[in-house]
């Protein structure tokens, strides 16, 4: 039993993210309380983060996110996280801040590189972003995401049609 002993937070943290899986988000909240006791670890604040998201509490999972920056600031993935979350709170600022915090970690990761260009595409109307983005749309890995950042891309302000076509072609393999 993973609990009779004094386990590593790692563990107590992916054991919180199967009972998130299974609907049980009080006992995965606990578990990660749980694993805090033992030390405090990025994990168990990511998961934190899953957990309100699914519950649909952006101002929570902002915070777990935020939490979880503080213990590994060079994580390139968090900034993206949060500023995904940014994005969907309809806050580009933020979004595009977190972004380029991020690139300064991993400045060629393709998932930050493209959500920068949608979120200043979508923030400023920016026709060279949009293009970015079209060129990138192809090599991201998940389509879902990939058809997510088209979204909010094309609904920057201004931007020409017939961009906004190449970017939704995407959207539709």
């Amino acid at each position: 039993m993973i609990s009779a002993r004094q386990p590593l937070p790692e563990a107590l943290a992916k054991m919180a993210i199967l009972l998130r899986a299974c609907g049980l988000t009080d006992a995965s909240f606990a578990l990660c309380d749980r694993a805090d006791s033992v030390e405090r670890i990025m994990l168990t604040e990511v998961v934190r983060a899953g957990t309100w998201r699914k519950l649909g509490d952006l101002q929570q999972t902002v915070a777990a996110f935020e939490r979880a920056l503080a213990l590994e600031p060079a994580n390139w993935s968090l900034y993206l996280d949060l500023a995904d979350v940014r994005a969907e709170q309809g806050d580009f600022t933020s979004a595009v801040r977190l972004i380029d915090q991020g690139m300064r970690h991993q400045p060629t990761e393709l998932s930050l590189r493209a959500a920068g260009a949608a979120y200043r595409a979508r923030l400023t109307g920016s026709r060279a972003d949009l293009s970015e983005l079209v060129e990138l749309a192809p090599n991201l890995p998940n389509d879902s995401y990939r058809d997510l950042l088209i979204d909010h891309a094309c609904a920057g302000p201004a931007l020409p049609a017939e961009l906004v076509a190449a970017a939704r072609r995407f959207q539709n393999r």
